[in-house]
């Protein structure tokens, strides 16, 4: 038997999404069909309302008028989400299969060009009047969609020409979108060589958190190698998507490289500042003080970096099966609460989870919402280690969002990224305290802590060095192209900055900065995952202190979607992100855990 056959049998059988609740399949009717009519219905959308918006907000019945438009205009919305949707999620089930490649392509082309008889939309009614709009949404229908269209007027000052805003989305095909399915393409095509397996990298990069150093130590190595014999392209990926940010950002009139994505989150510039000064200044007491823990666990003065996720010494690793995960995590989120494990049980029983690893598959994991007429999917890469059974956590908190957010409509579901990582590291941490509670072993409470510590330190230090490096290559990068070598030493600063004295960062991890997907997709991502971690610790503090009513302001925070600021949201909690202290309550928690460890180990 192969030692994929083996790895499979001892996971037991993992599902499969079923995506025919979107559609049947890529040559379906169905698809082909609402393909035509949302090109229809986008081109008839811009010839009855293109020009008149003004106009109409100064007439009878404003309200009444505007709010059937807006609501129209959400439907149209839903439908191209449900169509995309459906093509990314078939994509991503194999990357280097020509055929759903050209099938993910051809429906961006057409859904791009059909999109852009909808722009005018939003543009015109930021030009509407303050005053005027105000009163139209002052009650009536357009009053349902008042936080949609506040939301969008922080839009305003960085609004350009119609024409322009054209250019740039029809653009965006053979721009954006397209180095950015070169570099899904490359990833998922590349194989590392590790104990005579060819492997994706997905489980290449399982194998350095296997209990054997050697194994570890080959599949770094194997990484390196690869990595680096494609480092001209992702060089190339990665300047020619930094121009092209700088390029949109100069237009529109960003002052800071991270500006627009602190726009689209929501949050200020000032409030991330902080949080990421706060991280920074908390790496020797975290990540610098663990990792020399570890490494005296270990019995070394420092730990090579293939060994910084390295299960401990002398504790039994065993495969966790896909059944024991399962209710590992419902078990957890039903002791919460019943109706969060309701939810999250569906995405089981209706085939909403995608969990083996395939080669040619997208690497990771994540949580796709589709549209609100639908509901979300979860896509894992699921190998047995406890670290994918927190992954599973995570992924389901999200769609558990995304599944009580769904009724806010297509325009309010979606929740800015300073609260989309809440769920999810919340999930996490029930799943965690839930096993911890049950396990009575020194030795494994011992791993099951510093495997928590591990993960939020790869959650809020990792994270805030990624923007760190991000930052400075972004920087760096209008000063012209950046050369491998120095893309690799500015990798290499913020690691060892973040790291520490403790990791020896040894010949060849100069080059991992090229597999992560966050910088190529979404600049400026990474803080939302810090931003989560040091919230939910916050959160999850309050509801060990007092659990009385915390369940349904939770809930009231989740299903919220879009519809309110972060801060509106947190204010029944007495969290307020723009108190400097607010961050150190999270990295307590974190500071907390790595003093019980440290109490285990005199103990001992």
């Amino acid at each position: 038997m192969a030692s994929a056959d083996i790895r499979q049998a001892e996971l037991g059988a993992l599902p499969e999404w079923n995506l025919s609740d979107l559609y049947p399949a890529m040559d379906s009717e169905a698809f082909r069909s609402d393909l035509a009519r949302v090109e229809t219905e986008c081109r008839d959308f811009a010839e009855a309302y293109r020009g008149k918006l003004d106009s109409l907000a100064r007439g009878e019945n404003p309200s009444t008028v505007l709010g059937e438009a807006v609501k129209r205009y959400e439907a149209i919305e839903d439908l191209l989400g449900r169509l995309m949707s459906y093509a990314g999620l078939v994509y991503s089930g194999d990357t280097t299969d020509p055929v759903r490649a050209k099938f993910y392509g051809d429906t961006q082309e057409r859904l791009t060009a059909a999109s852009s008889d909808l722009l005018f939309f939003g543009l015109e009614l930021n030009r509407v009047d303050d005053g005027v709009m105000d009163r139209a949404m002052a009650e009536g229908p357009l009053a349902h969609y008042r936080p949609w269209i506040e939301d969008l007027r922080k839009d305003k000052p960085y609004q350009l020409d119609d024409r322009i805003e054209q250019l740039f989305h029809e653009k965006s095909v053979t721009g954006r979108a397209a180095w950015n399915r070169l570099f899904d393409e490359t990833i998922a095509s590349l194989r590392f060589q590790v104990r005579g397996e060819e492997l994706p990298i997905e489980p290449a990069l399982n194998k350095l958190q296997d209990p054997d150093e050697s194994v570890r130590r080959e599949a770094s190595d194997a990484l390196a190698k690869t990595l680096k014999a494609n480092l001209r392209t992702f060089t190339l990926i990665t300047n020619t998507l930094a121009k092209d940010k700088e390029i949109s950002d100069r237009w529109r009139g960003f002052e800071d490289v991270a500006d627009s994505r602190h726009l689209a989150n929501r949050v200020e510039r000032e409030v991330v500042e902080a949080l990421v000064s706060a991280v920074r200044e908390a790496y020797p007491r975290l990540s610098h003080r663990y990792y020399a823990l570890k490494a005296r666990w270990f019995g070394k003065d420092r730990l090579d970096h293939w060994d910084r996720n390295a299960p401990l010494p002398k504790v039994e690793q065993r495969t966790i099966r896909w059944d024991e995960a399962r209710e590992t995590v419902l078990s957890a989120y039903s002791a919460f609460s019943p109706r969060m494990a309701e939810i999250a049980q569906r995405f089981f029983d209706e085939r909403w989870i995608d969990a083996p690893t395939r080669p040619g598959k997208a690497p990771g994991a994540f949580a796709h919402p589709t549209v609100p007429s639908a509901h979300p999917y979860v896509l894992l890469n699921y190998q047995g280690k406890p670290r994918d059974v927190m992954t599973l956590a995570h992924e389901l908190g999200h769609g558990v969002h995304q599944v009580l957010a769904a009724p806010n409509g297509a325009l309010m579901a979606p929740t800015p990224l300073t609260l989309a990582e809440t769920a999810s590291v919340f999930g996490e941490m029930l799943t965690f305290r839930r096993l911890l509670d049950q396990t009575d072993d020194p030795a494994q409470r011992k791993a099951m802590l510093a495997a928590k510590v591990e993960d939020m330190i790869n959650t809020v230090v990792r994270q805030i060095a990624f923007y760190s490096f991000e930052r400075k290559v972004h920087v760096e990068r209008r000063n012209g192209e950046l050369t491998a070598e120095k893309l690799c030493d500015l990798w290499m600063s913020v690691q060892d900055e973040s790291l520490g004295p403790a990791i020896r960062l040894g010949p060849g991890y100069e080059t991992f900065w090229t597999y992560i997907p966050h910088f190529i997709h979404s600049p400026f991502y990474v803080y939302a995952y810090a931003f989560g971690d040091c919230l939910v610790n916050s959160l999850y503090g309050i509801y060990e202190r007092s659990s009385e009513g915390f369940v349904d302001r939770y809930f009231a925070l989740l299903s919220a979607g879009g519809t309110k600021h972060y801060s509106e949201l947190l204010a029944p909690f007495g969290l307020d992100a723009k108190d400097p202290s607010f961050w150190q309550i999270g990295l307590s928690m974190i500071e907390r855990l790595i003093g019980e460890l440290e109490a285990m180990e005199k103990a001992a």
